[in-house]
């Protein structure tokens, strides 16, 4: 499904604690509801920052004195937050706007949907509702017009060896010990893999990888690497360019956005886990695995008929027709 232009007019204030799979969710689903957006990283302040999304006397003094002045008129006409704190933040601005600011919580917000207008919540977090939009997976802004876009401005990996290999590594969790017996397995299936079938791996890990996890993949992968990048000291992040120039991907499966990001693209998605990862990652892979988007890694690279995993688009549809915004689709 395409992305329907947003009113030319509307206003949405994204709200998270900062943490990167909060915030992109929660910028990707307001970028196709509204033309202008802001983005505010929220200052969670004690006691407040406990007990939210709870309200207790005084929450709003919660979140610094940028969230305060976004309490008073005017308001946005759309609030999205992502993430627990942001949870309490969402609540409180729907409240003081008397609803004229509409909100839409992403994930579970551990307290009863009716204090936002929406909930997104994933269906792996088993909650049911009339104003729940059940999700498989996370929010992201990937589509084939923003693989094109990355293509264009990394046009380097190009000429690199097919197939290209990408990996992404993750962290520990407490779905998935990624240890140090996990890293060596896995390096050396990704050695069997490359044996196989030639071509190029490319190598990135995100802020929760550990450090001696980011100096095991430089080294151990060095003789199979054409790029790796593990922070700003190796350059600009080629993270996007890394997806959309894969030809198949590899995932470290601790990550539920990271392994949405991946089923968004056109590549085939492989997993690695000698041991299936648990909760609510777990039930997330083993959707992806029995609709076929993910394989293990050591099966067949052959693409098939592949349907990206894009739920953003869909979403921001559906919240235009809840909130009564269909006209949307007729502006700009």
């Amino acid at each position: 499904m395409g992305a329907i232009p947003a009113s030319p007019t509307r206003r949405a204030l994204v709200l998270s604690d900062g943490a990167a799979g909060n915030e992109n969710q929660a910028l990707a689903l307001a970028s196709l509801l509204a033309p202008a957006v802001e983005a505010l990283r929220l200052e969670s302040r004690a006691p407040w920052r406990w007990s939210a999304p709870r309200r207790l006397p005084g929450a709003a003094r919660a979140f610094g004195p940028a969230f305060a002045a976004r309490l008073r008129a005017p308001w946005p006409e759309l609030v999205v937050g992502c993430g627990r704190q942001a949870a309490l933040a969402t609540r409180l601005l729907r409240a003081a706007s008397g609803g004229t600011c509409r909100s839409v919580q992403i994930l579970d917000p551990r307290i009863d949907a009716r204090h936002f207008d929406l909930v997104v919540a994933p269906a792996h977090d088993g909650l049911r509702g009339e104003n729940i939009i059940t999700t498989r997976g996370g929010l992201n802004p990937i589509d084939d017009a923003w693989l094109a876009q990355a293509r264009d401005r990394f046009t380097a990996f190009a000429r690199l060896p097919a197939p290209r290999l990408v990996l992404l590594i993750g962290g520990p969790t407490r779905a998935l010990a990624l240890d140090e017996a996990y890293w060596r397995a896995l390096a050396a299936a990704l050695g069997t893999q490359l044996a196989q079938a030639g071509g190029s791996l490319l190598v990135t890990s995100s802020r929760r990888t550990p450090a001696w996890l980011r100096d095991a993949a430089r080294r151990d992968l060095a003789p199979l690497t054409a790029h790796q990048w593990h922070g700003p000291d190796d350059g600009e992040n080629p993270y996007a360019g890394f997806l959309a120039w894969a030809d198949a991907i590899v995932v470290t499966p601790d990550s539920v956005n990271m392994l949405s990001e991946a089923a968004a693209t056109r590549a085939p998605v492989f997993t690695f886990a000698p041991r299936p990862p648990r909760g609510k990652v777990g039930r997330f892979v083993e959707s992806l695995r029995q609709s076929g988007r993910v394989r293990a890694l050591g099966d067949d690279f052959d693409p098939g008929a592949i349907t990206p995993l894009r739920e953003a688009a869909r979403v921001a549809a559906e919240i235009r027709t809840r909130f009564g915004w269909d006209g949307d689709a007729h502006r700009g």
